[in-house]
């Protein structure tokens, strides 16, 4: 577990969603470092410039909210935190998440593996409709995912991971999809990204969320023919994901691990 560093990301105005947090690792004996959250009310000119806009707009669908960007580059800096570190992985939470018993050994699990992975995923908001590829102990398993899988609240990262979506060609900035949509486009890095079945980590929804829109705030949805460039993308997206998931499927029976 010295190869992997945990990093909380929590605004300062959130202390007790971090007293929360901080319970759960305390009780799983796991070590963490607080990330201090980029906070949407307090943006620089170089921060607002990292949203392109129209991007966004075409292939999600929506007007971006001020906090979707703030979380967007918070977990950016854990990326830049890892590389600078010696660290072999990064264990990122957000600070809404609840952990599970089974998490620690999940992670130590995923420690001794780690030609099969660059990016596992913790939590999930969808299936992904998992095919398992690898046991982990503890009942849970390492699969590939055919289908869609978002949220962030739980991943681990490898230092390969970490470069390539801030260095390559096309990497995750500027953001043009919200965090857990645009870093789950594993086939654009040329990354494994993995999913661990079930999940010990899951998200709490009896947080409320400091991303969320104003109760006030219109619908933020596009409809009718200006939602039609965001159908029309996610088809390819979720078509180049299957294929995707099936190119990962074959390689890992025909040459395990190899890339």
């Amino acid at each position: 577990m010295d190869a992997v560093q945990t990093w909380v990301i929590n605004l300062d105005r959130a202390p007790d969603r971090l007293a929360r947090v901080r319970e759960q690792l305390d009780r799983l004996q796991m070590p963490f470092t607080r990330l201090p959250a980029v906070d949407a009310r307090q943006f620089t000119p170089a921060q607002r410039a990292l949203l392109d806009e129209a991007t966004f707009h075409r292939r999600h669908g929506m007007t971006p909210l001020p906090g979707e960007l703030g979380c967007y580059l918070s977990h950016i800096e854990v990326m830049r935190h890892l590389l600078a570190s010696t660290a072999e992985a990064a264990l990122v939470l957000e600070d809404d998440v609840r952990l599970h018993d089974t998490l620690p050994a999940v992670v130590a699990a995923l420690m001794k593996q780690p030609a099969h992975w660059d990016v596992v995923k913790l939590s999930a908001v969808h299936s992904g409709t998992p095919v398992a590829v690898a046991d982990l102990g503890q009942g849970h398993a390492l699969a590939v995912m055919l289908s869609k899988c978002t949220g962030s609240s739980a991943y681990l990262m490898n230092r390969r991971a970490a470069e390539a979506w801030l260095r390559s060609p096309g990497g995750l900035l500027p953001m043009q999809l919200p965090y857990d949509h645009a870093f789950d486009r594993a086939w654009i890095y040329g990354l494994k990204q993995r999913l661990v079945v079930p999940t010990p980590c899951g998200h709490d929804d009896q947080v409320a969320s400091t991303i969320g829109a104003p109760a006030n705030m219109p619908s933020r949805k596009f409809k009718g023919l200006k939602r039609l460039p965001t159908h029309l993308w996610r088809v390819g997206n979720e078509l180049r994901r299957v294929a995707y998931g099936l190119g990962q499927l074959l390689r890992q029976k025909l040459g395990g691990a190899a890339r």
